[in-house]
């Protein structure tokens, strides 16, 4: 790579990485500290796939945008066919299929299906969409593209992973221009389909996944049972008050009344030890990449890198905004990890790897 490109590298977006790094390694040492599920402790194993993430995302900033886009529908047809065998191959906890394990390591070809669902999809997209925006028939290919992994991910089941999948599509078409018979259709048809979709929806769910969401409209129903999660994460988030209990104080993570606190439920530990300033700290981090992407989307070079940066970004967006609103009693608890905290090494990676994206076109567009 030759000096003028590297000279390029966004020192902003490299930053709020890395500050998020340390924020989320130092968080999960504290929610993980007395945690025995396995003989390696989590906040180190949780290092040794940042490590393997930062050695990815400095790979894909090395890569020509232009190569990844030859073969972003390899890439989808990969991770598709791992989703397949993931059903029949892969483990999980309560009979689920959602990971391969090799050995000591495990993976969730499902958080990388995000990312390259977002290649494949920007790059059809750049192929069709002409100035005067998209037809309805162009949306249904990226459509059905979104829809099979969807599909195979609530086979798992991964309702949340297959939900976020459908709502960053639906998010990146709306930020893409389309013709106004398209706005028009798209209206009809949710306006048609939603009333089935739920209904039908609801008798499909299993029964855990409906008393996740009756518990999420009324916790205090069963608080000893399903809505014993959602209280102890806003007492934890409560209770942290406006500077917290102080680092590895928290009563809550350190003494075991918050479930889940190293995955679904690791910002009540941040907000319980740091308080309404650390979380307020935190959202700022979360913000500054979200503006950094939406500038890099809206510099990039050409349609294909602008719409993978917005697309990156609006996942960094979601993922971070359901969760956070999970751990505050504002969403159900369907399992989305909070991005840089949530331990969990597939989900990491593909976060690294996303932020490689986007350093990657952020260099590049003035080239060429």
């Amino acid at each position: 790579m030759n000096r003028s490109l590297t000279d390029r590298v966004d020192p902003y977006l490299v930053s709020i990485t890395i500050m998020l790094l340390v924020v989320g390694l130092a968080n999960l040492y504290s929610a993980s500290l007395r945690e025995t599920i396995s003989d390696t402790p989590i906040y180190i194993k949780q290092t040794y796939w940042a490590l393997v993430g930062l050695a990815a995302m400095t790979a894909v900033i090395f890569i020509e945008y232009r190569t990844i886009r030859r073969f972003a529908y390899v890439i989808y047809g990969a991770n598709l066919a791992l989703l397949v065998a993931v059903l029949f191959l892969g483990g999980g906890a309560g009979g689920a299929h959602r990971w391969f394990v090799l050995g000591p390591v495990s993976f969730q070809p499902s958080e990388f299906m995000k990312l390259s669902c977002i290649l494949a999809v920007s790059s059809y997209f750049a192929s069709v969409t002409g100035p005067e925006g998209l037809r309805i028939r162009d949306l249904l290919v990226p459509a059905a593209m979104t829809a099979v992994p969807a599909a195979l991910i609530v086979m798992e089941p991964d309702l949340g992973s297959a939900g976020l999948l459908v709502l960053l599509f639906l998010t990146m078409i709306c930020m893409i221009r389309m013709r106004p018979r398209t706005y028009m259709a798209l209206a009809v048809t949710t306006l048609v389909c939603a009333p089935p979709v739920v209904f039908f929806g609801w008798r499909y769910l299993k029964p855990y996944q409906r008393q996740r969401i009756i518990t999420f409209l009324n916790p205090e129903s069963d608080p000893l049972g399903s809505g014993y999660h959602i209280i102890q994460s806003k007492i934890a988030v409560g209770s942290g008050q406006l500077f917290g209990k102080g680092y590895l104080a928290g009563t809550q993570g350190q003494l075991k009344f918050l479930p889940e606190q190293h995955t679904d439920f690791i910002f009540s530990v941040l907000a319980e030890e740091w308080g309404f300033i650390g979380g307020l700290v935190f959202l700022g981090l979360v913000l500054a990449y979200v503006v950094r992407g939406t500038v890099i989307s809206r510099e990039a070079k050409d349609m294909f890198t602008s719409i993978t940066a917005m697309g990156i970004t609006v996942l960094f967006l979601w993922q971070s905004f359901i969760n956070i609103a999970m751990a505050v009693g504002l969403f159900p608890v369907v399992g989305i990890p909070l991005p840089f905290l949530s331990y969990g090494g597939s989900s990491l990676v593909t976060t690294l790897l996303g932020t490689g994206m986007l350093l990657n076109i952020h260099m590049r567009r003035r080239v060429f």
